[in-house]
């Protein structure tokens, strides 16, 4: 599998700064069917980005006839730091996840440099996000077990977050924690039953209480936050950012390194 990544990641048309494995994979349960979501940063041309027509900053490449099925989808730095100014949860799980298909010494920079990105309003962006997960799911009719997955991995996502500053995507990691004891079932149902596993009607009820519940522990939680209201990162990913632009110029950029 790890070959079939490697060659996927080969037919970006810029230089990748990283590449890390995202979704079910990283989040604790895949199943047999489950695609593989790979996620990073890449660098433009200079000539591209000083220029009047500057290049898409999104790349997108999607390969539907492989098997399994692979998504890939990266930013330019310079998107991809802003949005990590942004307060978004999501880069950062990105940027951190320890699955590694690609990396190298700017992507370990961009690491080292997370800590400072977080604030306690990252919270706002995982209230948010649950919210839009748990709307998904409740208008499945049959419902699946896969989208109330994602609802609990953001909000004790999100929740540990605002606890300890760390951010851990791996539901089965985060269960150690709060010992939901409907999660590991929920999670045998999707890893053994597919993308298309449902949930039982019987249970919605109880889904609901712990969707509220959880939110209302997860804006408790960014009440009591110890965490800073400011990203204190700005200056030093500046500094990044300026110094791959110009190495790019040079074809020094981005210089490939095994995970």
């Amino acid at each position: 599998m790890e070959a079939v990544l490697r060659t996927a990641i080969t037919d970006h048309p810029h230089p990748l700064i990283f590449a890390t494995i995202s979704g079910a994979h990283l989040y604790g349960f895949p199943s047999a069917d489950s695609d593989y979501d790979l996620r990073g940063a890449h660098v433009l041309p200079l000539r591209g980005v000083v220029g009047l027509d500057p290049p898409p900053e999104t790349v997108e490449i999607h390969r539907t006839q492989a098997v399994p099925q692979i998504d890939l989808v990266t930013h330019d730095v310079a998107k991809f730091i802003r949005l990590m100014l942004r307060k978004n949860g999501y880069v950062l799980e990105q940027l951190l996840s320890p699955l590694v298909v690609h990396t190298t010494r700017e992507h370990e920079e961009l690491k080292a440099l997370a800590p400072q990105c977080i604030t306690r309003y990252h919270a706002h962006h995982y209230v948010g996000f649950a919210r839009t997960q748990w709307e998904l799911f409740r208008k499945e009719d049959p419902p699946r077990v896969k989208p109330l997955l994602y609802v609990y991995r953001v909000l004790l996502t999100g929740i540990h977050l605002m606890r300890t500053g760390e951010v851990e995507a791996n539901l089965v990691r985060l269960n150690e924690e709060f010992r939901l004891p409907y999660i590991p079932d929920l999670i045998a149902a999707k890893m053994g039953g597919g993308e298309g596993s449902q949930l039982r009607e019987s249970d919605l009820e109880l889904h609901e209480a712990e969707y509220e519940r959880l939110r209302a522990e997860l804006e408790t939680a960014y009440g009591l936050s110890s965490l800073p209201a400011q990203s204190s990162a700005r200056d030093a990913l500046n500094d990044v950012l300026i110094r791959i632009r110009l190495e790019a110029g040079t074809g020094r950029c981005a210089s490939s390194g095994d995970p």
